[in-house]
């Protein structure tokens, strides 16, 4: 017997038969009307300037969304997601190991068909890099992209490696799969080239000093009602709240400013969700794993309640 989630009601334990997140079906079934989400792990790290092991960072984030089950209602939202959305876990792309080209081709691939269905994918990372093939996937189906970017470091630098998690986004504005002019970076607080930078940066000092209400009312602003992707590195959080990550920065922002920033944006008009850079090797007591696991939770009711206000 299941829920309307699909998610079996005598099985939201915490320790047992956690295969997928949430414990969602597996299915990569998308012609399925019914299924609202699709939930994908890219279990890659080959892009890290730092420590490594992000590619564990979709299995650690499915064991972590165990502690997580067994609540129907998430706090502090006033529906049970399974009454507005259905969702499956796709389980992870397979790419050639050792070959980032590869990984870009499935990725983009997998990314465009699971979106041309009418689906959409909330992807597990991996380290930052693998936004760059979901950015392509998705503009091929929703077009050019404003973009919502939580992270520490800008990732627009200009790298000579082309396979590197920090210049995402200086290659995906020349790609025109973004436009800057639209898009958003919050908790930034390491060094970018000032001149120039297209994007609006909300760093660290700011969101942390500023309330919540204004840097919602900023990203709002900017992104107004265009398509839009988000993006939130784990390391956007101060290592407090998120010690397993490859490039930890201090001066980050709380979990919980976190989730209350993207309570505040639930209703735009967000067509993908990706959440990255979690690396267990370096996590403790699961903390970085919860965290992100509870991102990953955030974005599905974000998506389940703006699906509501849009009449979807």
């Amino acid at each position: 017997m299941s829920d309307s989630s699909g998610v079996p009601v005598d099985d939201r334990s915490m320790y047992s038969n956690v295969f997928s997140f949430l414990g969602l079906p597996l299915s990569r079934d998308l012609s399925d009307a019914s299924v609202d989400v699709v939930v994908m792990g890219v279990p890659y790290d080959l892009g890290v300037s730092g420590r490594p092991g992000t590619r564990g960072g979709p299995g650690g984030v499915r064991q972590a969304s165990a502690n997580l089950r067994w609540e129907e209602r998430r706090w502090p939202w006033n529906f049970a997601l399974g009454e507005r959305l259905r969702a499956v876990d796709y389980g992870d792309v397979q790419f050639m190991w050792g070959d980032s080209a590869d990984m870009l081709e499935q990725v983009e691939q997998h990314t465009a068909q699971i979106t041309a269905a009418g689906k959409t994918l909330l992807s597990l990372g991996g380290d930052h890099f693998v936004t760059l093939p979901l950015l392509r996937g998705h503009a091929s189906t929703h077009g050019k992209l404003a973009l919502i970017h939580f992270d520490a470091h800008t990732d627009t630098y200009e790298e000579k490696e082309k396979y590197n998690h920090g210049c995402m986004f200086h290659l995906a504005p020349k790609e025109g799969l973004i436009d800057p002019s639209r898009s958003v970076q919050v908790g930034i607080r390491t060094d970018y080239e000032r001149a120039g930078h297209e994007f609006e940066v909300i760093d660290a000092h700011r969101a942390n000093e500023q309330t919540v209400a204004e840097t919602v009312a900023a990203i709002r602003a900017r992104v107004g009602d265009h398509p839009a992707y988000l993006s939130f590195d784990i390391d956007c959080l101060d290592p407090a709240f998120a010690p397993g990550t490859g490039t930890p920065v201090v001066g980050g922002l709380s979990t919980s400013r976190a989730l209350r920033i993207l309570e505040g944006i639930s209703d735009l008009n967000i067509v993908g969700f990706d959440l990255v850079e979690v690396s267990p090797p370096f996590d403790h007591a699961q903390i970085t794993a919860l965290a992100g696991a509870t991102l990953a939770l955030q974005f599905l009711y974000m998506h389940a309640s703006n699906k509501t206000e849009r009449g979807a």
